[in-house]
C-alpha cells in the first residue's frame, strides 16, 4: 500500500504552480457572497435594523462581494 506522506512536496509544488481558473473564483464569491448578505440581512430583520427584500440582500451582497474581490487583490 503506498504511504499517504511519501510525496508532500509534490503536492505542495502542484497546488502553487496552478493558478485555477478565475470565473470559477467569481462565481464561488457570488454565491457566497449571496448567501452571507442573505443571512446578514436577515439577521439584521430580526434585530429590526432593516426589512428583508430581494434589494437589500443584494445590496449587501454586492458590498461583500467587493469587500472580498479588494481583499484578495495581490
Amino acid at each position: 500500500m503506498a504511504d499517504p506522506d511519501a510525496d508532500p512536496e509534490g503536492f505542495r509544488e502542484g497546488l502553487e504552480s496552478s493558478r485555477g481558473d478565475p470565473r470559477v473564483l467569481l462565481v464561488l464569491n457570488a454565491v457566497l457572497s449571496l448567501l452571507f448578505g442573505w443571512m446578514i440581512v436577515a439577521g439584521a430583520a430580526v434585530v429590526g435594523l432593516v426589512e428583508v427584500s430581494f434589494t437589500t440582500v443584494v445590496a449587501a451582497a454586492a458590498v461583500l462581494f467587493v469587500l472580498a474581490l479588494v481583499m484578495t487583490r495581490p
